[in-house]
């Protein structure tokens, strides 16, 4: 979602320090009539750099126990069908999930993407439907499919977050931390520079805490790690929407609660059921080697 000017009053107190917003283009780019984007390059690294590690995740036998996977080759169809998943669902999730009685009134509108207005959930549901879809195809366990895919997931996130950054657009709330900045196109009040919390804590560390549990065996428990996906960013997005300041009439549902917090909810309790049951399944597996 674009962030624009709230026109609400403050009572933050102006910090005796601020960090200067460093002004960076949010074009990288002017070839003639045509500019590439910050945004756009975000888009394109975070699936290269996920298309190149799952190639390697899926080479790698010592990963994987004996379970079946997708070969090398085939995780070039896998990269098509979840960036085709993401902006699709991605822009439909903002249409549904925010403002739908906008769209209902202006149906056109849900076509012009050039505009900006996209929503990670709803790109989330995009990009497992297109990986169930290549499981399907490629008659490989889907479960499997969504562990690779949410290994890699948080790289696209964390890029996400630094271009929101640079765009400047979904700033925190006004605060008078040290570090806190005034965004151009915002109220004039230091804020909370909240879309580096998000690249920290739900892009970082999230990868951080799914490469550990990589390392430690969890491609042999198919859904573990898609699983702890849903779990550590559902967790992370709620804490860092106590620090971003939610859109009033589309993000702001009252007493504290806000649009990501609840959509984030159903992503926890998914993610510690598929946890479960990939704890569950592993466990029986072992038993059963150990049968005479």
């Amino acid at each position: 979602m674009t962030s624009v000017p709230r026109q609400r009053i403050t009572h933050a107190r102006m910090p005796l320090l601020l960090l200067a917003y460093p002004a960076i283009d949010p074009v990288l780019l002017h070839l003639g009539p045509f500019s590439i984007r910050w945004y756009a390059i975000s888009y394109i690294a975070g699936l290269v750099a996920g298309w190149f590690l799952i190639r390697r995740y899926v080479a790698n036998d010592g990963l994987w126990g004996g379970r079946p996977r997708p070969t090398p080759d085939s995780v070039d169809d896998l990269l098509l069908y979840c960036a085709v998943g993401v902006i699709v669902g991605g822009r439909l999730g903002n249409v549904l999930f925010y403002d739908p009685a906008y769209y209902a009134t202006h149906p056109l509108d849900v076509f012009k993407v050039w505009e900006g207005g996209m929503a990670f959930h709803g790109g989330l549901l995009g990009a497992l439907a297109g990986a169930a879809w290549f499981s399907h195809r490629q008659r490989v366990p889907t479960l499997t499919t969504f562990d690779l895919a949410s290994i890699v997931a948080p790289i696209g996130i964390f890029l996400g977050r630094l271009a929101n950054f640079i765009k400047p657009e979904l700033w925190g709330r006004p605060t008078d931390v040290p570090w806190a900045m005034i965004f151009p196109g915002s109220d004039g009040v230091p804020r909370h520079p909240s879309q580096l919390y998000e690249a920290a804590l739900e892009g970082l560390g999230v990868f951080v805490g799914l490469l550990a549990l990589k390392n430690a065996g969890a491609f042999s428990r198919p859904g573990l790690i898609a699983g702890a996906f849903g779990a550590l960013y559902g967790s992370a997005r709620i804490i860092c929407e106590f620090f971003r300041d939610p859109d009033p009439r589309l993000e702001d549902l009252g007493n504290g609660l806000t649009m990501g917090m609840v959509l984030s909810v159903p992503m926890i309790v998914a993610g510690i059921g598929l946890m479960l049951n990939a704890w569950r399944g592993g466990a029986e597996q072992a038993n059963e080697r150990s049968r005479p």
